[in-house]
């Protein structure tokens, strides 16, 4: 199922245990995504997960969530993947880590190492990779890009300076208070 947000579109894919992928995909006209959707086979009424994760999205990326209650498939990860997904999960909302801190919660001496655990994650935003900067304030890298990494950094709080690679982070708030959780 996919749904329009500040992200163009979404596409959450599920299994019977939980999300299991989040996909970015590029604003297509709806009549021709509905007919790719027919052709794929996707064309069927979401499922309650899917309902779910993509109403959470929404709240999440207009400022109304701090996080997501949601039953996740990880069952592709290794399971040392799962380890640094999971480590990815107890990042707060409106904080940030390096590479090299992650890599010594999951017990792992390469901050590289963990750089491409993160980037496959299967499941971005919901399991926060975009709170994961480099040790010299650099965002890094993120699979749906700088632009979007720099944004949901920002609606959680945190400055980034400039899109580009090499952008700095600030720790100075762009807003006083977190947005309060939908109960």
């Amino acid at each position: 199922m996919t749904s329009d947000s500040l992200f163009d579109r979404l596409r959450v894919e599920t299994t019977p245990r939980g999300v299991s992928r989040v996909r970015f995909e590029p604003a297509a006209d709806t009549a021709d995504l509905t007919a790719l959707e027919a052709a794929a086979g996707r064309g069927s009424l979401p499922g309650p997960v899917e309902e779910a994760a993509l109403e959470q999205l929404e709240e999440y990326l207009n400022g109304r969530r701090l996080g997501f209650e949601l039953p996740l498939d990880l069952q592709s990860a290794t399971p040392f993947r799962r380890r640094v997904l999971t480590e990815l999960m107890k990042i707060p909302f409106g904080e940030t880590v390096t590479y090299g801190q992650l890599a010594s919660r999951v017990g792992c001496g390469s901050a590289r190492a963990i750089g491409q655990a993160i980037g496959r994650n299967p499941i971005p935003i919901i399991i926060p990779c975009h709170r994961v900067v480099a040790r010299d304030g650099r965002l890094g890298g993120f699979s749906g890009g700088l632009e979007r990494k720099m944004a949901l950094l920002q609606l959680e709080g945190i400055r980034a300076e400039r899109p580009a690679f090499t952008s700095p982070i600030s720790a100075a708030r762009s807003h006083p208070e977190p947005p309060r959780p939908v109960p």
